[in-house]
This record gives structure tokens, sequence and C-alpha cells, in this order.
């Protein structure tokens, strides 16, 4: 099991050349099966597709950014395998969050990708690293990186009818956290 906590540095390391070393595989497994148990907050999905090669079904852990009531996925790492697997499956994939959920990803033109970007930076603090554009900057700074960062917009796939924005679905774990609390509040006081 790799150590933690992992400095910024040490991250980036893992990432060397766009691809993850063991530790990041290890560190991948680890948070893709949790997230996709649905307990950690909404921003935090495991993304399926298809590998357009092998059409073997990959698993990858993500943060996703939310502005303006949609919700966006950002390739900290640029061009890398899970874009190129989205792209070449026609934006058709499923994200996990406590259940499966089919999604179309949408990528946004790096014209318009500055704003998600920034957002991604602001709330996604494992992404911050690989982002060459610090927390806080001007949304210029983005808007220069743009092209450097896929995102897209993710939209439910819904068989009939137009694709509609896609809301993460809320955790079950602060629920079962209470109820857990309230059952033992409630034998202790006996």
């Amino acid at each position: 099991m790799p150590k933690w906590p992992i400095s910024d540095d040490e991250l980036r390391e893992m990432y060397r050349g766009g691809v993850g070393n063991a530790d990041a595989k290890w560190w991948a497994a680890f948070w893709g099966r949790v997230q996709s148990w649905g307990v950690m907050p909404r921003r935090w999905v495991t993304l399926e597709v298809p590998g357009r090669r092998t059409g073997k079904l990959m698993s990858v852990p993500l943060g996703m950014a939310d502005l303006d009531g949609r919700w966006y996925l950002v390739s900290m790492l640029g061009e890398c395998n899970w874009v190129r697997n989205v792209r070449a499956n026609g934006g058709r994939a499923v994200l996990r969050r406590g259940r499966a959920s089919r999604c179309r990803l949408v990528e946004v033109p790096p014209a318009h990708a500055a704003p998600v970007l920034q957002r991604y930076v602001d709330k996604v603090p494992g992404g911050r690293p690989h982002v060459d554009v610090p927390r806080g900057a001007p949304l210029a700074a983005f808007a220069a990186a743009a092209d450097r960062y896929p995102a897209f917009e993710v939209l439910h796939d819904d068989l009939y009818g137009p694709p509609r924005p896609w809301v993460p679905p809320r955790s079950w774990a602060p629920l079962a956290l209470l109820a857990a609390l309230a059952v033992g509040f409630g034998l202790s006081r006996r």
C-alpha cells in the first residue's frame, strides 16, 4: 500500500508522462471502488467506459466540476486513455455513484472550457497538482490552458427524448451514519 499523505510533487511523479505508475494504479483502484459506492461527496464518481482497442471495461475515479447547475468531467492529465476511450465510444459511458447511470459525455470546445477548468481546479484537490494553472488565477490564465485539458459536460443518456443535464445522486452515507448514531444513542439511554 502506498504511503499517505502524498505531496503534490509525489502525486505528479505518480503520473509522470501521463501514465500512472504502480502506486497510482493502487490508489485509482482503491478510490474507484470507494467512489462507486456513493459514500463520497457528490463530485466524486467512477467512470466506466469500454477500451477502444480491447473493448474491456475500464474504471477511473474522477472528480467533477459543477458550474451553473451542470456537471463536467475534466482530464487532469490532458489527452489520456479515458479521454480517447470516451471519444471512441461516441461519448457514451457509465458513471457510478452508489448506482450506475448511463451518460453521454459531450466535449466542451476549448474556447468555452476556461470557466469549467477554473471550477475544477477550485473544487478537485487531487487534480490541482497536474494542472499548470494555480487555484485563484484569473480566467484568462485558464483560457490559455483550456486546450490542454479536455472537459466534458455530463448528460443523461436517455433512450427516449433529448439528453438532459446529469446530476449526481446524493450519498446515502450521511443518512446511514445518522441512523446508526440515533440507534446507538437510543440504546445507550436504556
